[in-house]
This record gives structure tokens, C-alpha cells and sequence, in this order.
């Protein structure tokens, strides 16, 4: 479903330059829930965004589902991942000005089609129904990401993207959160998390390290 051949990415910078990927490759699964761990600064989440059609690599071809990303132009890809594919981010990027039910039905604004009864199913799964009018700021930050699963899954993507989901959390809201990313890919999502943690490992059904 997902395929990285050959994936470099190289940032420049002040006329230096910074490699982030160097000739990387990876094949996930339709319904595959792949971790990938790795040191900070390891690349990971250029990975990711480069996975997700959001970082256009250096070198190298990035398909989903035999479609090249980046031989689609970026409003096609923006498209695309608004359709197929939710992101689920460290920092949440949850809009502070509006509570929980809009935050999750902003995903829609994306270009896909979830509405307001699907939006109030998934925060009702990820127990957070008694939350509907709290913004950002009145949430523990576990109660956060799982806002920010909600409303990576308002679309009803094919695919997950997860950049260090439990990065900024206990222990047992971690598990929480990756209870949730778990129950999605049983339902048949494709799951793609990126981590420097070892919790994820028993959860995923496969796990690739990245080095330097």
C-alpha cells in the first residue's frame, strides 16, 4: 500500500547541506500497523512526511497504492490526503480557540466528507464524550492526543500516520492512545507510527530500526 524505494531527502541550509534520509526503503501493507524507531534526529519524521505526500523527496519514488505522490501536483495531493490518509502528530496541533467537537470536525475542512454524527462516534469511543465543549487548554495532554486520533480519523482514512504519539505522555495515557491507534488498525486502517520509545513495538505487528 505504502512504498518507499530509494528515498533521500537532503535540506540545504546557509549553503550547507543536511542529509535526513539516505537511500531509504520501505513496503507497508494494506492493514499493516509498521513502527518504525530511531534516535532523535535519526530522520523519522521526514520520513513520515515525506510517506504522507507533505515533504517532496530529494531522490527516490514515494507510492500509495501505485500512485507516485509526487507526480501529483499539490493541490491533488492535498486532496489525497484529505481522503486517505490521517496524520496523528507529537504535538497534537489541536486550534486552541475551539473546543473539542470542532477540533475534530475541522479535519472535515480537509476535503473529506465527516460530519457532525461521525465526529461525536469517535469522540465517544476515545472517551472523551463528557468533553465536547472543553478547548485545548482545560485537557490533560493525554486527552489531547486523543482528541487528535479523533479527528485523524473523522474521514475515515486508509492510512495513519503517527509522528512520536505518546512522545509527550505518561505512561499509562500512552497505552490509552496506543490502545486506540490498535483498535483503528483491526478495523483495517494502515498504521505508520514513528517513534524512539519501545512501547510501541507490542503493538505493531512489525518493527524497523533506523540508524544515523
Amino acid at each position: 500500500m505504502i512504498s518507499l524505494n530509494d528515498v533521500s531527502k537532503v535540506y540545504r541550509k546557509a549553503g550547507r547541506e543536511i542529509p535526513a534520509l539516505a537511500n531509504f526503503s520501505l513496503e507497508v501493507a494494506a492493514g499493516e500497523f509498521v513502527a518504525v524507531r530511531g534516535p532523535s534526529g535519526c530522520g523519522k519524521t521526514t520520513l513520515l512526511l515525506t510517506a504522507g505526500g507533505m515533504i517532496r523527496p530529494t531522490t527516490g519514488q514515494v507510492s500509495l497504492d501505485g500512485q507516485d505522490l509526487y507526480s501529483l501536483d499539490l493541490r491533488q495531493r492535498a486532496a489525497l490526503r484529505g481522503r486517505r490518509i490521517g496524520f496523528v502528530f507529537q504535538m497534537f496541533y489541536l486550534l486552541p480557540y475551539l473546543n473539542v467537537l470542532e477540533n475534530v470536525r475541522s479535519a472535515a475542512l480537509a476535503g473529506g466528507s465527516g460530519g457532525r454524527t461521525r465526529a461525536l462516534e469517535l469522540i465517544e469511543r476515545v472517551g472523551l464524550a463528557d468533553r465536547l465543549d472543553h478547548r485545548p487548554s482545560e485537557l490533560s495532554t493525554g486527552e489531547r492526543q486523543r482528541v487528535a486520533i479523533a479527528r485523524a480519523m473523522l474521514n475515515g482514512p486508509d492510512v495513519i500516520l503517527a509522528d512520536e504519539p505518546t512522545g509527550n505522555l505518561d505512561p499509562a495515557s500512552a497505552t490509552i492512545v496506543m490502545e486506540h491507534l490498535a483498535e483503528f488498525n483491526r478495523e483495517g486502517a494502515t498504521i505508520l507510527l514513528v517513534t524512539h520509545e519501545s512501547l510501541a513495538e507490542s503493538y505493531a505487528q512489525r518493527t524497523v530500526q533506523m540508524g544515523d
